[in-house]
């Protein structure tokens, strides 16, 4: 019996509709999203170029800006592509497998985004805080450590999440209102009992929103605190211009997360929702390199002698 109904399982084909309800959008929606897919791509590897190849950017605080722009990139590449995909195709299935290894690996990174957030929140908590004894505490063993810990939690979480999806079964419409495999999409079609599965969703999104918010929220009070003792004006204005761009990066993402856990579940918020996940998951992996690079003196500095050896090279 559990294996008839796993190979019915295996057979299963999802219908994401997207933005079909729209055909005279279709166009439209392919080449802007192309266009920011094109930045997010080129904005997040060159950041990650950047960084490695400038040994004044060999610093902890970039460091896990990599990362985060590695996950950017991972993360709007799992969703985007299938997205383009069916804006121009009449055909707008996907396999269960295709659907559930988009789930497994967006999970990781909408995860890891999360708390790699949080770990930057702490660094930046150090380097202000701590400034004398800032290269001894976040030594490269720690970082490291923070960075490992991200990737394990994130995976963990989405292995977790992904065999409770795996348990249940599917039949008669599959129809996801959606253009990305996500959780509440997958289990809402599902023909069989989704409730501990949603539990087990709802508390560790509400587990990874508190845990890396008081992080985020703790470090910055010591942070505001300390700039407020600083003497000198100057001091308080280079203490803010080396958060500002992380906290610009952090309400953007954390806003929209909250936002889309605010809407009402009825069928008039689906489109709210649809637009909400379009910003966290295509539009906010674009934005992050932009804020970092716009905002930071050293990445502009860093880019620009970068493109004069290349074009000398070349």
């Amino acid at each position: 019996m559990l294996l008839t109904e796993a190979n019915q399982t295996s057979e299963v084909t999802f219908i994401l509709l997207g933005f079909s309800e729209y055909p005279d959008l279709q166009v439209p929606l392919f080449l802007v999203f192309l266009i920011i897919y094109t930045v997010t791509a080129v904005g997040n590897l060159g950041m990650i170029l950047t960084i490695s190849i400038s040994p004044k950017l060999h610093t902890p605080m970039y460091f896990f800006l990599s990362h985060l722009s590695f996950i950017d990139f991972c993360y709007s590449t799992t969703v985007t592509p299938k997205l383009l995909e069916n804006l121009i195709v009449e055909d707008r299935t996907i396999s269960f497998s295709g659907c559930i290894t988009q789930f497994f690996w967006a999970c990781i990174f909408v995860v890891a985004e999360t708390f790699m957030l949080a770990v930057m929140a702490y660094d930046r908590f150090v380097a202000v805080c701590h400034p004398l004894l800032y290269t001894v505490i976040m030594s490269q063993k720690l970082c490291a450590s923070l960075v490992a810990g991200t990737y394990t939690w994130s995976i963990v979480s989405s292995m977790t999440l992904t065999c409770f999806v795996l348990a249940l079964s599917f039949c008669g419409s599959n129809i996801i209102n959606n253009f990305v495999c996500e959780h509440s999409a997958i289990v809402s079609v599902s023909c069989s009992d989704s409730s501990v599965s949603q539990m087990l969703c709802l508390v560790i999104a509400i587990f990874d929103e508190v845990s890396s918010l008081c992080i985020i929220l703790s470090t910055y009070i010591f942070i505001f605190v300390t700039v407020m003792k600083m003497p000198s004006t100057g001091g308080r204005q280079k203490a803010f211009s080396t958060c500002a761009s992380h906290l610009t990066a952090i309400t953007i993402f954390h806003g929209t997360v909250l936002f889309l856990y605010c809407v009402p579940n009825s069928k008039n918020s689906w489109l709210t929702v649809k637009v909400g996940s379009v910003f966290y998951t295509v539009v906010i992996p674009m934005l992050n390199p932009l804020i970092y690079s716009l905002r930071n003196k050293d990445v502009k500095e860093s880019f620009r002698k970068f493109m004069i050896h290349l074009t000398q090279w070349y």
